[in-house]
């Protein structure tokens, strides 16, 4: 590649970034009122689910910096209009999953996402905190 053919290339990189900032898609970061949070059987599960499950599961979200920064936000929105779709612990009893599909989740290792604690290590849950929000959550979905 020639010096011109870069420079040609970063700069549509850097024109292209700028344009998709202004596609209205991912910058919502709104948080609905709570309607009926769930009632959590001790304190200790529910700062566990704070931590691990309410940026993506509940009208609580903590909206980073770079949810403002295309393409990054559009991943975000989507996640949490998703995650707020199958379980939202603000709207608990709204006709959607309850605790005993996330405790499963949980079980599995397929929630939080990867990518979700990579960005937020204190999602990262050891054994014994894991175990203590699965027993959290089918207590309050009535045993699993």
């Amino acid at each position: 590649m020639t010096k011109k053919t870069v420079l040609g290339v970063l700069l549509g990189f850097i024109v292209g970034g700028i344009a998709i900032q202004f596609i209205p898609y991912g910058h919502d970061h709104t948080n609905p009122p709570v309607t009926a949070e769930i009632q959590w059987d001790s304190p200790q599960t529910r700062d566990l689910a704070v931590r691990a499950c309410y940026d993506c599961h509940s009208n609580q979200t903590t909206w980073p910096w770079y949810s403002n920064i295309a393409p990054v936000s559009w991943l975000i929105q989507r996640d949490v209009q998703q995650g707020r779709a199958r379980l939202n612990f603000s709207q608990w009893g709204a006709g959607r999953r309850g605790g005993g599909d996330a405790a499963e989740q949980l079980q599995r290792g397929s929630m939080p996402q990867w990518y979700y604690v990579l960005l937020h290590p204190t999602a990262s849950l050891t054994a014994a905190e894991k175990q203590t929000l699965i027993q959290g959550l089918q207590a309050v979905s009535g045993g699993g």
